[in-house]
């Protein structure tokens, strides 16, 4: 969850200061290799060419020179992209690489190119996909549309049959690894190989999570928020103060424990798609809208699938010590398939605070997994 669901949950805390689906699903998969679909929409090439003109002063993460060399760069990331229609609407997404899929998912305000520092070192052995969710990046924000975690998990599963074709590992960031669980909770067991998740929310927004006292506390004043966020000016007021150029950056800091990370090209990857067309309309929607399945009733129905649980242990969002953090914390203890690591000093967001603490531990897991389904028992 990136800069406007940190503000989401920033306009909470300082209001409270001042104030005192079925399982089972099965898809079709053949073996021929997929088309990666038509070239990227002009939406997607301005979003990833406006990202490109203004992080070309910025820094990089400076974890290793390593990471550095590794990102790729917007226009890099802006040629590989392409587009796919689904129910209608254009969705973003890049295909990179051979071997095994892989489906990066975004967290809330972000994109494709929020995980420009994994995508290359991946490649090198799978088959790397990354999706924008409808809504955000380059992806269509279609008006009036009612955004929920189980329409974003709809889309990734007929991602996987209609693009993929192949049984992928899911991976995710924040609402991103919510909306994999419940993908993967509405699969069959060929279709999702493995599942990582990388600081998974409770919920599309903060109403989800109701075992904490903290939240209990504060859900009048959700309601209340909800309410003023319905009224168009006073949306359309925060919108803009949030994708404000140094108050997002501001965000962004407080989000990452690697505060070098957060450099001018992560501010414009955020901020570039926050003043397309619908943005305002999908921002809205995600923040007043339902919650959605909680992950703590959806892990338990995943016990056949391999699962790697990445936690920045400072999160302000999904802390180690709230309801969600203490679940997957405790999960690896009930769960045998489940394997959790805590990364210290990092944030909500490690694939791109400390990409480096990740690989250590994603590509070693991934290297150990079962062979995937193929012929017949794929199908």
């Amino acid at each position: 969850m990136a800069a406007p669901a940190a503000a989401h949950h920033r306009l909470y805390s300082s209001s409270a200061a001042a104030a005192a689906p079925a399982p089972g699903r099965r898809l079709r998969f053949s073996l021929q290799p997929s088309p990666h679909g038509r070239f990227s929409s002009r939406a997607a090439a301005r979003v990833l060419t406006r990202a490109s003109g203004a992080g070309a002063g910025g820094g990089t993460s400076t974890s290793s020179a390593a990471t550095a060399a590794a990102s790729l760069s917007l226009e890099e990331l802006r040629r590989g992209c392409s587009t796919w229609t689904w129910r209608g609407m254009s969705v973003n997404y890049l295909a990179r690489g051979q071997g095994p899929p892989v489906l990066l998912v975004h967290g809330f305000g972000a994109s494709v190119a929020h995980w420009r520092r994994n995508i290359r070192v991946l490649s090198e052995s799978y088959t790397v996909y990354a999706i924008d969710l409808l809504g955000f990046g380059a992806s269509d924000k279609p008006p009036g549309f009612s955004y929920t975690m189980e329409t974003w998990a709809e889309l990734i599963l007929d991602f996987l049959e209609e693009v993929v074709k192949r049984p992928t590992v899911l991976v995710g960031n924040s609402v991103g690894s919510l909306a994999c669980v419940i993908a993967a909770a509405e699969s069959n067991r060929e279709v999702v190989r493995g599942l990582v998740l990388l600081n998974c929310a409770g919920g599309m927004n903060n109403k989800a999570i109701v075992d904490d006292w903290r939240i209990k506390l504060l859900l009048p004043l959700l309601w209340l928020i909800d309410f003023l966020l319905n009224q168009r000016p006073i949306a359309s007021a925060l919108f803009n103060r949030v994708k404000n150029r140094d108050n997002l950056k501001d965000i962004l800091l407080s989000v990452y424990g690697n505060k070098d990370a957060v450099d001018d090209e992560l501010v414009e990857i955020i901020s570039g798609p926050a003043d397309t067309e619908g943005a305002l309309d999908a921002f809205v929607s995600t923040v007043t809208g339902p919650p959605g399945p909680s992950p703590i009733s959806l892990m338990p129905r995943l016990a056949d699938v391999p699962v790697l649980v990445l936690w920045g242990d400072r999160d302000p969002f999904t802390p180690i010590d709230g309801p969600v953090g203490k679940f997957f914390s405790k999960l690896p203890s009930e769960l045998p398939n489940v394997t959790l690591h805590m990364l210290e000093g990092v944030g909500h967001c490690p694939h791109d605070d400390r990409p480096d603490l990740v690989h250590d531990k994603l590509l070693p897991w991934l290297d150990g997994l079962p062979p995937p389904v193929t012929g017949a028992a794929a199908v």
